[in-house]
């Protein structure tokens, strides 16, 4: 007779993220250049985090977030600027933050994950698409 081992927090983050994409997908509405209002990123864990796509100038103000300056290639290619997540205790200064660290990238998109529980989830969340976008190499802050 034989055993597996089954941990049952992996099953139910991997069921989790299923059922929120299928949510999203099914309620997501698109904006007017027909862009999707949702994206999924997945890190290197193999984990997909949703992210709510705004520009840069239509980005509301935000508590603790993380996020991903994107530049649109075209209409169906996104390169990823940088990712970072959101420290401060004011919302109008992370979004100074965002705005001044995509004006100074060249970012015309900024994708919002705003699903982490606490501040050491939302660390790991920023390192674990860190190191799937950038292949573990170093960023600039």
């Amino acid at each position: 007779m034989s055993a597996e081992i089954i941990w049952l927090a992996d099953v139910r983050a991997r069921r989790a993220s299923k059922e929120a994409e299928q949510i999203v997908e099914a309620i997501a509405p698109t904006t007017s250049e027909n862009a999707p209002r949702f994206h999924f990123w997945t890190g290197a864990s193999g984990k997909r985090y949703v992210h709510t796509v705004y520009s840069i100038f239509d980005c509301p103000t935000l508590e603790d977030a993380n996020y991903i300056l994107v530049r649109k290639i075209d209409k169906s290619s996104r390169a990823v600027l940088a990712i970072g997540r959101l420290c401060n205790q004011s919302p109008t200064l992370n979004l100074a933050e965002i705005r001044q660290h995509a004006s100074a990238l060249g970012a015309d998109e900024v994708h919002v994950h705003l699903l982490a529980g606490s501040p050491q989830e939302a660390l790991a969340v920023e390192e674990d698409l860190i190191t799937a976008q950038f292949a573990a190499g170093p960023r600039s802050a």
